[in-house]
């Protein structure tokens, strides 16, 4: 079989395993104690929403019960790359409007919760608030198996303090010196914090493997000499152009462009996530002490 016919039949079967997934979705979330991911990055433009979104979307594929949260509070817009209308955002379940179960978007297997602007800092919540986001937060935990935090871009508190409370923090950044630079002060700040979870590393739109090989290895020299700190390598991203075309037409690209580069990338990385870090105990509790919220 010659690897383009291989990739053909992954991309087929991925598709199938999406469609197979997205009916069972619903009915399948049931109780169990999940993985929490972080996806986060230290500036804008590195492709971190397009990797959350594609990595819930191919864990689903996989089996998994995914769920997705959009943490991002000013830019939130995995909707727009999942095509997804929903009904209800993370803003309707702290007002109390609905309950978490209630705004969860069935999509493409994926169970999401949009985001919301003009939420201006978890940590300013209200006591209603807080209680409703600790609800949440702990509903989500006993129904999926992997909980994927899509966080802001930048080093603000609010970012760091979500990507530190999660099993592991996957730190996205490009080649370019300036993605390098935030990536590298995105680590400084997890490995500051005193109970942060796994740090790993996704180099995106790398020309090549030894690009992406060459990126890494940097990086994680300098945190280990400069920080102390441990980052794992948990993969790459090829540049391609079938991503931007996936994009424009509102679906993931394992989906819509499920033979290109980058789709096979990111299945790879969502096998290795699968059986990757150990779940931690008490998310939840971590989450709300660190954002003072009362655990």
């Amino acid at each position: 079989m010659s690897p383009e016919t291989l990739q053909q039949d992954q991309a087929a079967e991925l598709r199938r395993l999406v469609a197979q997934r997205a009916k069972q979705a619903p009915r399948a979330m049931t109780a169990s104690s999940a993985r929490v991911i972080a996806v986060t990055s230290g500036k804008g433009g590195v492709g971190k929403t397009n990797l959350a979104v594609n990595l819930a979307v191919a864990a689903a594929a996989y089996g998994k019960r995914v769920a997705l949260v959009d943490l991002d509070l000013g830019l939130a817009n995995a909707d727009v790359v999942l095509g997804a209308s929903p009904k209800a955002t993370i803003a309707h379940v702290l007002s109390g409007r609905v309950n978490i179960l209630q705004a969860l978007t069935p999509t493409h297997g994926v169970m999401l919760l949009a985001g919301a602007s003009g939420i201006e800092s978890y940590a300013n919540l209200t006591a209603p608030e807080r209680e409703r986001l600790r609800d949440a937060f702990g509903r989500l935990a006993e129904r999926a198996d992997l909980v994927i935090l899509d966080t802001g871009a930048g080093i603000s508190r609010n970012v760091i303090e979500f990507a530190a409370a999660a099993d592991e923090a996957l730190v996205v950044t490009t080649p370019e010196p300036t993605a390098l630079v935030d990536a590298y002060a995105t680590v400084k700040l997890l490995a500051r914090e005193p109970d942060a979870g796994a740090i790993r590393l996704i180099v995106n739109q790398a020309a090549d493997r030894a690009e992406a090989d060459r990126v890494s290895a940097g990086l994680i020299s300098v945190a280990r000499r400069f920080l102390q700190a441990d980052v794992d390598r948990l993969g790459y991203v090829l540049r391609d152009p079938a991503v931007g075309r996936a994009v424009m037409a509102r679906a993931p690209f394992v989906v819509a462009e499920g033979r290109g580069a980058a789709a096979e990338c990111v299945r790879n990385l969502a096998a290795r996530l699968i059986g990757g870090v150990p779940r931690r105990r008490g998310f939840v509790q971590r989450v709300f002490q660190i954002l003072r919220l009362g655990a």
